[in-house]
């Protein structure tokens, strides 16, 4: 039994990269029905980032639209009073040059739920940079810190104010719905990708102005090299953890029971210290085998995965978290609703204008005008 909330919500996107699609998709693992706009030669994350594409598009249909050719003001027109949400990630000034500003399309449907995701906003002296994720990441205070004890600030391969800005748009949008019950008034929502980022990097960091750089960090809970030149992830923070980990290593690693790393202040104040000995002390093993030992020993002790592997664990077959339709599998929205998987996967990735026809008949155009209109953007091409 699939849970779908957003069952008869129905959404517009004519975002692309990554930010918009990953709140539709959202959207869309939990029931709504998603139109993807495209530009005649698809979205361009199809290219550039085929991998993500093909995953934060599942559950939609696509059509592809010249929305600078007239026949199509229409069919905007149409979708507009369609839909209950909007989502668009253009620069300031581009929707509105296209006709698929928030103005023009809540004239059209006053309820209208409309969320642009940009940059750094609809407004302010920075709305006209451009910028990716690395950008807003690490201007944003997400870069200052390091994530390793002995380590420099790195980049990590997850887009997190991409992401992180898409999973926000997408609860501004529930909370838009909620308020449009109560109101009947839809709602223009501005959605800054960089505010995403100083979001997220002031829940970690705070923004006094003197931090201590490792204060959010364990010289414990790290990611070591091991003897087979794998990695294992140590993921020490309550002392009932390190005492476990400490027993198990008592005679591979006397130096470790110096009573200076006894508490958690002690262990930080000579961190340096002890990370390098732990360090030492890991290559002593292969990385399965540190896990083996470990982890019966309940200290929290994991071997990192690529996507691939994770998805065959024998906990992704237990919880269901990937589901499989027409040969193509998929990772499910992360939850389970009284007892059962959360969100479904109704269909795989959609072709560019899989979809095209079939939403311009349900739209109410003849066949005639459908065919002229899907022309004008395939001769766009």
């Amino acid at each position: 039994m699939s849970w779908l909330p957003l069952a008869g919500i129905k959404v517009v996107d004519f975002s692309a990269l990554i930010p918009g699609p990953f709140t539709s998709a959202i959207l869309a693992d939990l029931g709504a029905d998603v139109i993807k706009v495209e530009p005649p030669r698809g979205d361009s994350g199809r290219s550039l980032l085929p991998a993500v594409a093909h995953a934060i598009n599942r559950n939609k249909r696509s059509i592809a639209l010249d929305l600078k050719h007239a026949e199509v003001k229409p069919v905007i027109e149409r979708l507009a009073r369609w839909c209950d949400i909007v989502i668009e990630s253009n620069r300031p000034g581009v929707s509105t040059r296209l006709g698929i500003d928030y103005a023009s399309l809540s004239m059209l449907n006053p309820g209208l739920i409309y969320c642009s995701l940009s940059g750094f906003g609809q407004n302010g002296p920075w709305r006209d940079k451009p910028g990716h994720d690395i950008g807003y990441v690490g201007a944003s205070g997400g870069l200052s810190y390091p994530g390793s004890w002995l380590g420099k600030p790195a980049r990590s391969s997850i887009p997190i104010a991409d992401m992180q800005g898409g999973s926000f748009g997408a609860i501004a949008i529930l909370a838009a719905l909620h308020e449009r019950d109560r109101s009947g008034r839809g709602a223009e929502l501005d959605l800054s990708l960089y505010e995403a980022g100083l979001f997220c990097a002031a829940m970690r960091h705070g923004i006094a102005e003197h931090t201590d750089a490792r204060a959010h960090i364990w010289p414990v809970n790290d990611l070591f090299e091991t003897a087979d030149g794998s990695m294992l992830i140590l993921g020490i923070v309550e002392q009932h953890f390190w005492d476990n980990f400490r027993a198990a290593v008592r005679d591979l690693a006397p130096a470790l029971m110096d009573p200076k790393f006894d508490t958690d202040p002690s262990r930080r104040k000579h961190g340096d210290e002890l990370s390098r000995l732990l360090k030492q002390l890991f290559l002593k093993k292969t990385a399965k085998q540190w896990h083996e030992l470990l982890e019966p020993l309940d200290v929290p002790a994991e071997l990192p995965l690529t996507p691939a592997e994770a998805s065959r664990t024998g906990y992704a077959e237990a919880r269901e978290t990937v589901v499989e339709v027409g040969g193509e599998r998929h990772v499910l929205f992360p939850l389970w609703v009284d007892g059962h998987r959360g969100g479904a996967l109704r269909r795989g990735t959609p072709a560019l204008n899989a979809d095209g026809a079939a939403i311009l008949r349900e739209l109410g155009f003849a066949q005639d005008q459908a065919q002229r209109i899907l022309g004008s953007a395939a001769a766009a091409r």
